[in-house]
């Protein structure tokens, strides 16, 4: 019996009280847009399904109608544990007015957890999480009043201390593939990433739920290659087929982000001189050789960019938490796949490399740091962020490069003659006494013995021994007015403070590895 059914009649297998596993990244990227908006309408028109909760491990949505914000109404949605929760800022809003139960716990996390609950073991033992927002010492994840139940607990195994997650049932998977036959079996050849999809299915599937599949292709029984095929058909229940399926939200197929063609690096644009280069050119400065490295949402994509123009790319191994090895990550909202992929792999396997210290290097977002060198970029007042893979990521890794502006909201910068000139400065300073929600902790890091940098486009600070200690300077910007002026609390000044590298500040490549 064909499993192929209208989005429709998928859409009504969700039942009241359901808790439905979704996949997809930011951006469009694997989304299921048509499962999603059925289920949507459906709920409009019946106010069926009610109060079911959702997981999801990458944020998922355009910050518009699509992803998350299509469950955002109210008596849909109960609860929702979430590892990025940016891309839907209706949903931010319904957390924040305590509408509904929300949790924030990491994106590998929430990866692994679908594996402990299709493996049918009692929860996540890990170190990921400790000492952050996530501890239940410091909250748990929750991220609301309305908020009760405790998922995290703190154990203690051989006198080290971890942090439990408790496994629960998945009663739906919504996933996404390329093709799919009768008999539910689904390939993936021309998506961008594999992202959680495998996962999520076995978690629905060995939980006695059900698993939808939205695909852009029918086939016939038992045409489709079988190592092509990623989730078995045995999995599967129904599937849903959407022609007008695009690969990202940015466009409905391009090859080169499933390795169907390798583009050349020189058809891929140098970023120009602005701030945002300054602080990418200056990060890479801090690569080295054979390194495998992380980079992160955000600013930290730019250091992708310089290295391609310095041929700098193939002495490294950059990574993806979306399971990509190797190529060009893509920058802005489709952050989560790659041109020319060496390697692409599952999630939760990507997570298992990160979390097992495989990373030499990771490039993260700076949006705000204290004077302990503590690092927030998960929630600013009513903004929930959400914490994505920053944490598993930031906790594994043996070097970490934060990367970001000095201060945020309107600030203009100029790059003239080899100098920093700040033409407005950001109305809203990131280096503050006390982070408001903690993504980072430095306690952590000197546990695990890491290197901790700064970069912005006007200093570079590093973490030394409980503090934050200026080691450098752009040419150009004052230290009074343009660096100790702009901050909370008042650094450690290096003794051997010196000028950022010249060849940040010019056009042409720097040619300095």
């Amino acid at each position: 019996m064909s499993k192929f059914m209208t989005r429709e009649a998928a859409a009504a297998l969700v039942k009241d009280g359901d808790t439905v596993a979704l996949t997809g990244s930011g951006g469009g990227v694997m989304e299921p847009y048509a499962t999603f908006e059925a289920l949507e309408r459906r709920f409009l028109e019946t106010g069926s399904p009610r109060g079911i909760t959702l997981v999801h491990a990458s944020g998922i949505g355009n910050k518009k109608e699509a992803g998350i914000t299509r469950f955002a109404h109210k008596g849909m949605v109960k609860r929702v544990i979430g590892g990025h929760w940016g891309w839907s800022p209706e949903m931010q809003q319904m957390a924040v007015n305590g509408e509904i139960e929300a949790y924030n716990f990491s994106q590998g996390v929430i990866c692994h957890l679908f594996r402990e609950i299709g493996a049918q073991r009692p929860g996540l033992l890990t170190k990921v999480g400790k000492y952050t927002f996530v501890d239940p010492r410091n909250g748990g994840g929750k991220l609301n009043d309305a908020t009760k139940e405790d998922l995290v607990r703190l154990m203690e195994v051989d006198g080290d201390e971890y942090l439990f997650y408790k496994t629960f049932p998945i009663n739906v998977a919504i996933i996404r593939g390329t093709c799919a036959d009768e008999d539910g079996n689904v390939s993936m050849e021309q998506e961008p990433a594999m992202l959680d999809v495998l996962l999520a299915a076995q978690a629905a599937h060995n939980s006695g739920g059900i698993v939808i599949a939205q695909v852009k292709y029918p086939a016939a029984k038992g045409s489709l290659n079988s190592k092509k095929i990623k989730v078995p058909g045995v999995y599967v229940d129904a599937v849903v087929v959407d022609p007008n399926q695009w690969q990202t939200g940015e466009g409905e197929y391009n090859p080169s982000f499933s390795g169907d063609i390798v583009l050349p690096v020189d058809a891929l644009k140098p970023l120009p001189l602005t701030h945002r280069k300054i602080v990418a050119r200056r990060a890479f400065m801090e690569l080295k050789e054979n390194a495998v490295i992380n980079l992160g949402f955000g600013m930290p994509d730019g250091v992708a960019s310089v290295a391609a123009e310095e041929g700098f790319s193939d002495k490294i191994t950059m990574t993806i938490e979306q399971g990509i090895y190797g190529g060009v990550p893509a920058a802005g909202a489709i952050f989560g796949v790659a041109s020319n992929p060496v390697a692409v792999i599952d999630e939760g396997a990507q997570f298992d490399f990160y979390s097992g210290h495989g990373l030499d290097m990771t490039f993260l977002g700076l949006a705000q740091a204290d004077s302990h060198g503590n690092v927030n970029v998960s929630r600013f007042g009513t903004t929930i962020a959400g914490s994505g893979g920053f944490i598993d990521i930031s906790q594994s890794a043996g070097k970490v490069v934060f990367c970001g502006t000095f201060t945020a909201g309107g600030l203009k910068v100029e790059i003239r003659d080899g100098a920093v000139k700040i033409l407005q400065e950001g109305r809203n300073r990131k280096f503050i006494r006390e982070v408001e929600h903690l993504t980072y902790s430095t306690k952590y890091a000197e546990e695990a013995g890491q290197k901790v940098i700064y970069v912005t486009e006007r200093a570079v600070f590093e973490y030394r021994d409980g503090r934050l200690v200026l080691t450098e300077i752009a040419p150009g910007i004052d230290l009074e007015r343009d660096i100790l002026g702009q901050m909370d609390f008042v650094p450690e000044v290096s003794p051997d403070l010196r000028e950022m590298d010249s060849r940040l500040f010019y056009e042409e490549r720097m040619e300095c590895k």
